[in-house]
């Protein structure tokens, strides 16, 4: 697609993958909407890469509806992508696991996107055209050690995504899933503080470049799944 004035909402933009892809669209041209649940840090980001704010916390599934029309109406009544970036990550070994992480893992990462999808879908049917980017993990083909409920959370995205490849292609509407491996960004980061860039190590900038690659394409075509490995991480 064309992205030249085009219209995305990218939640969790306010840091790593979501700060760096939405300002590589805005490079391109792009009207990009960034939701975040810290308002100083989404503001600033927001105003440094040329974004528009939406204070927004996809866990709370209570204002999802609400949101999502926020987004649709700051971005002037259309939206061309959608880019399920949010998420947060807890690692329990079995004997460990409880019922909050459960919950909280499932309820941003499962929930409240598939649940805001659905909103956007909306529109998306009506204008008979969209993209969905969902940002899954390497997690989402293989478990490990401690993964139990966040590579859970990521199985189900993969196959919410595959659910909806098959209901959306017959609107146009492209529905893709990105699956990084490590990342040095903020996640898991109970501070929200941006790791240093490694040189063994995938940054932002590679899923950033991978993702608009995808939307870049041809109407005629879309990528079901993309993975994005480090070439050397050892």
């Amino acid at each position: 697609m064309e992205l030249n004035n085009s219209r995305i909402l990218i939640t969790g933009g306010s840091s790593g993958i979501g700060k760096e892809t939405a300002k590589q669209f805005i490079q391109r041209g792009a009207k990009v909407v960034i939701t975040g649940r810290d308002e100083i840090k989404l503001n600033q980001v927001a105003t440094e890469i040329g974004a528009i704010p939406l204070l927004f916390d996809i866990s709370n599934l209570n204002t999802i509806n609400e949101m999502a029309e926020k987004a649709i109406s700051l971005l002037g009544g259309k939206i061309d992508v959608l880019v399920n970036n949010a998420g947060i990550g807890v690692f329990s070994k079995l004997g460990e696991i409880n019922v909050e992480d459960l919950q909280s893992i499932f309820t941003t990462n499962v929930f409240g996107l598939a649940l805001l999808t659905q909103e956007i879908v909306k529109t998306f049917k009506k204008q008979n055209y969209g993209n969905i980017i969902n940002i899954g993990s390497s997690a989402s083909q293989k478990g490990f050690a401690g993964g139990s409920i966040y590579a859970a959370s990521k199985f189900a995205l993969r196959g919410m995504t595959q659910s909806w490849q098959a209901e959306l292609r017959k609107f146009n509407i492209r529905v893709s899933l990105v699956n990084p491996s490590e990342v040095a960004t903020a996640f898991a980061d109970p501070k929200r503080e941006e790791r240093e860039e490694m040189p063994n190590k995938l940054g932002p900038e590679e899923i950033a470049h991978s993702i608009v690659s995808v939307v870049q394409m041809r109407d005629k075509g879309f990528v079901q799944e993309l993975n994005i490995w480090a070439t050397n991480p050892f």
